[in-house]
């Protein structure tokens, strides 16, 4: 026994001096041939003072020795608007940074920047710098480059001493007094309610509109909000949104664009980067005319009103896409609609509850939402709360009205209803498109999805396909091939669809004249 001990200790021992004489371990100096996963690192757009996504570069040894790279710096050193990150450790220079044989390190890049300190007065700034590795003849680097863009700033104040985040206080139940809220955020002032196409406004918190004022959004305006942010139109204020077409209408560059402040391609389409556009209860007369609302928690958000003289909210020629609860979302409100498209939405793409007064004319109502699974239509109403107490508190659902709409979808079906008999219900579809099916007889025994009744459904078509250009990129454009075309009711005919297109008799149903779609 002590023999396999002793013979095991000494077996170990040479083993230790083996490996200690090794060369293999020795680093030996790069030769400037790294290569590398991409030789310029485009960061993409940012605004002013708000870091940027992080990307990564990756760094390759392919050679069969193992390397020490002398320096790895960013060409501006300590002064540069880039930071990095080696190997697990931040910094802007590093020395002898060592590769093993046929191996590979990861380096990470981030970049916040003051476009005031950079270019005097310029509204965006192309802001580069590089990675350098190693000096003299074996000196290689990796470009780095990020578009700054220059913003209007909007964002409520923080105590100093507590952190504590200014939150809005305004007459919350509409009885006169004001009532403190948990919503972070500040009324605009007098200066701020006129917002333009000069530079884009980027809002921390809730933007809001104070009794009695009235914000004016310009054509072209780009308005950004961090998450949980938003706009909040207060009692006796107003929303004028007034954007336009562009000489060239399919690029619409003259509308007014509503989207998250992370503008980098990933977040191109994200849902739930931002909060909502909050149409409070009391508001009064608010427009929005060739607008695009995107990847936002909920559309809009119009709430009560519904006996207003002129609608709370009306609402032409604009798209609303890519909201992780509702496109639109109407409480006990009152709203006109017409040339409108609404798309890929978590829950419906537009929801009249709590009752209200609805009416939608060549819009274009579809929710190819893929991004998980959903349990509500693309269109839903209903008429009634339940409270606390599980009582159900209900409210007329006065009118809600589709004329020439197309309500479509990747689910069946499409429309849906919930209601309670105390209070009024009434609904009409007039020649629409509309996805219902119902092989299994599973709605039989409810009247409101009783097709044949021209009091509810007049002249409607059931599942036809809508031809869509490409519905998961939110193209709702409709072909040749629709079965919208030619269907729609002159009586509710809108000359011009949201392209500005002119419709003329037998028009098209939705809000997209159709169109020969053509192979790009």
């Amino acid at each position: 026994m002590m023999k396999r001990v002793i013979y095991f200790l000494f077996t170990i021992g040479i083993l230790m001096f083996w490996s200690s004489c090794r060369k293999d371990f020795d680093f030996a100096p790069s030769s400037g041939n790294l290569e590398f996963s991409k030789d310029t690192i485009y960061l993409d757009t940012i605004f002013t003072n708000i870091g940027s996504s992080t990307y990564n570069l990756k760094v390759y040894n392919r050679s069969n020795d193992d390397i020490s790279i002398p320096t790895v710096r960013l060409s501006q050193g300590e002064s540069s608007n880039y930071r990095l990150n080696v190997d697990g450790l931040p910094g802007k220079e590093f020395q002898n940074v060592e590769l093993l044989a046929n191996d590979s390190l990861f380096i990470f890049v981030e970049t916040t920047a003051d476009i005031q300190t950079l270019a005097l007065n310029s509204l965006e700034f192309l802001y580069t710098d590089a990675i350098e590795f190693d000096t003299g003849t074996n000196s290689q680097k990796v470009e780095l480059v990020t578009l700054i863009k220059d913003a209007v700033f909007i964002y409520p104040d923080r105590d100093n001493t507590t952190g504590i985040v200014e939150t809005l206080t305004f007459d919350v139940d509409g009885d006169g007094t004001e009532d403190e809220t948990t919503l972070q955020g500040r009324f605009l002032q007098d200066s701020e309610l006129n917002f333009t196409n000069e530079k884009p406004y980027v809002i921390y918190g809730y933007a809001a509109v104070d009794d009695g004022d009235v914000l004016t959004i310009e054509a072209g305006a780009r308005v950004h909000f961090h998450a949980n942010s938003g706009l909040l139109v207060t009692n006796n204020a107003s929303l004028k949104v007034n954007g336009g077409l562009s000489d060239d209408q399919e690029l619409l560059e003259n509308e007014v664009i509503f989207q998250g402040d992370r503008l980098e391609p990933l977040y191109e389409n994200i849902p739930g980067q931002w909060g909502t556009i909050w149409l409070f209860s009391g508001s009064v007369d608010n427009d929005i005319n060739y607008a695009t609302i995107k990847n936002s928690t909920v559309g809009i958000l119009s709430e009560g009103n519904q006996n207003a003289v002129d609608d709370k909210l009306t609402i032409t020629n604009s798209q609303i896409y890519n909201s992780s609860n509702f496109g639109i979302l109407g409480r006990a409100s009152s709203i006109t609609a017409k040339n409108i498209v609404i798309n890929a939405s978590g829950q419906s793409s537009f929801a009249g509850t709590l009752g209200g007064k609805y009416n939608f004319t060549h819009c274009t109502i579809a929710n190819y939402w893929n991004n998980s699974f959903r349990q509500f239509p693309a269109v839903f109403l209903n008429n009634y709360i339940t409270d606390a107490n599980n009582m159900n508190i209900g409210n007329d659902l006065m009118e809600a009205n589709f004329n020439n709409c197309i309500i479509f979808g990747n689910d069946n079906p499409e429309i849906g209803f919930d209601n309670i008999s105390d209070n009024l219900f009434n609904f009409k579809f007039t020649n629409c498109l509309i996805r219902f099916q119902d092989t299994s007889g599973f709605f039989s025994g409810d009247d409101n999805y009783l097709t044949s009744n021209s009091d509810l459904y007049d002249s409607c078509v059931f599942n036809d396909d809508p031809d869509f250009k490409l519905p998961f990129e939110n193209m709702l454009m409709i072909g040749a091939d629709s079965g919208a075309n030619s269907e729609a009711s002159d009586d509710f005919i809108i000359t011009s669809d949201i392209l500005g297109e002119t419709r003329t008799s037998p028009a098209d149903i939705g809000a997209y004249k159709s169109t020969i779609f053509t192979e790009d």
